[in-house]
């Protein structure tokens, strides 16, 4: 699918036009956010909650994680290819309607105790997350290369107000849950599948034109004619900038999965309740997207490479403060998952903007989701054997191992700088 030759031609003569419509895709995708990131916390606070009750133990909490990862991974290389071939719009609002019926799917699983119904819907839900995070790529589509990173930034603090307040909603979606014959625990999925669906309406019906399809059009009609290739974006593909940017992303997501799966189940068998485990994670979540303004704006200026290192030192801060906090520090542990939070959002950005640097107009939607399929599987790894680990050791050996592995990711943006490179 491309947009008509015409249109390109119009946007290409104007950097007045393509600003505002720049604008108004990131305010789109602003909206879209808000919902989905609420559609998203809502889930991943009380997902390793119902399983434990649904399955029993502690060794089967991790199981909803590694679902969903594993959903979001199948999910990211569908949505990168439709987007590639369909546009952001089109691949988008597909995600979206796929997690708001696996939320769906998660409420039938939980009234009826049906395993393998909750299975599957665990992995549909999955679309949601994986959609959430590619909606960022969205709004990079038509942005110059020294405003990357605060493009992804705006699209990842708008999820804060869906994403913080998701969690904090537990304990009044259980109780409206229980109003109508559903189990506690299930109530946040109701309210994640109204979200998903709202979001993939609102990209559906206002994500026009396609800034994916009109940026491949620009840099093809570029370089096509003598006109000013302003209009276009870098068509070089760096493997160097790349596979850093991959392994940002990848070892954050490992790291950050791991700690934050086992944490409710943690505070849950030394007394906490709902509620205390919704301000836990309602901080973790705040801190993951909250700060993305000024992320964005520390990796564009101070640049990529700086602040990838920031994050691995900040999910080692993470892991030490978790391991080291009594069982009854509320305190602790809120700082602990806030610095876990804060470390991740310093590895999505950064490595985000790695990664649409090292790709080309042509190739990149598809190398956008084929990515992700790397981090939700990294996921899916970290939530699988978080509970393992917890069930075989303890809390803390969980955490302190999540701290160790991000550090790796500092030797790989170092070897990265060894071709420097310019956007």
């Amino acid at each position: 699918m491309t947009i008509a030759t015409d249109t390109v031609a119009a946007y290409a003569a104007s950097p007045e036009l393509r600003h505002a419509l720049y604008r108004r895709t990131l305010t789109v995708v602003v909206v879209s956010q808000v919902l989905g990131g609420a559609g998203l916390a809502a889930g991943l606070t009380v997902g390793a909650l119902l399983a434990q009750q649904m399955l029993g133990g502690a060794g089967m909490a991790g199981l909803p994680s590694a679902l969903f990862a594993v959903g979001a991974a199948a999910a990211a290389f569908l949505v990168g290819r439709l987007s590639q071939r369909r546009g952001r719009r089109v691949g988008l609002t597909a995600g979206f309607i796929a997690g708001g019926i696996g939320a769906t799917g998660v409420v039938a699983a939980a009234v009826t105790n049906n395993i393998f119904v909750l299975f599957l819907a665990l992995l549909t839900y999955g679309s949601g997350i994986a959609t959430n995070l590619q909606a960022r790529y969205a709004g990079t589509d038509l942005a110059t290369p020294e405003r990357r990173a605060r493009a992804v930034s705006v699209a990842l603090v708008s999820t804060t107000l869906g994403a913080v307040a998701g969690p904090n909603l537990v304990a009044p979606l259980g109780a409206v849950a229980r109003s109508i014959g559903v189990p506690e625990l299930a109530g946040p999925f109701l309210f994640a599948a109204v979200a998903y669906f709202g979001a993939g309406a609102v990209l559906l019906i206002w994500l026009r034109p396609d800034p994916f399809l009109l940026a491949a059009g620009l840099a093809a009609y570029a370089s096509d004619s003598t006109v000013a290739s302003a209009a276009a974006t870098p068509s070089t593909v760096r493997p160097r900038i790349l596979a850093a940017g991959v392994t940002v992303m990848v070892l954050t997501q490992v790291a950050m999965v791991a700690i934050m799966t086992m944490t409710p189940v943690q505070m849950q068998s030394h007394g906490h309740g709902l509620t205390e485990v919704g301000l836990v994670i309602g901080i973790h979540i705040g801190f993951m997207y909250l700060p993305s303004l000024i992320t964005g704006y520390l990796v564009d200026r101070i640049g990529r490479i700086p602040m990838a290192i920031a994050s691995g030192v900040t999910l080692l801060l993470a892991g030490i403060v978790a391991a080291s906090a009594p069982t009854d520090a509320m305190a602790q542990l809120m700082v602990a998952l806030g610095l876990l939070g804060l470390g991740w959002n310093f590895g999505l950005i950064s490595g985000t903007a790695l990664l649409i640097d090292g790709t080309a107009p042509a190739t990149r939607a598809r190398t956008q989701g084929t990515v992700d399929v790397l981090v939700a599987l990294g996921g899916a790894t970290g939530g699988a054997l978080s509970g393992i680990v917890v069930a075989s050791s303890n809390y803390a050996v969980l955490t302190l191992a999540g701290g160790l592995l991000s550090i790796l990711l500092i030797p790989a943006v170092i070897w990265s700088r060894r071709r420097p490179a310019v956007v």
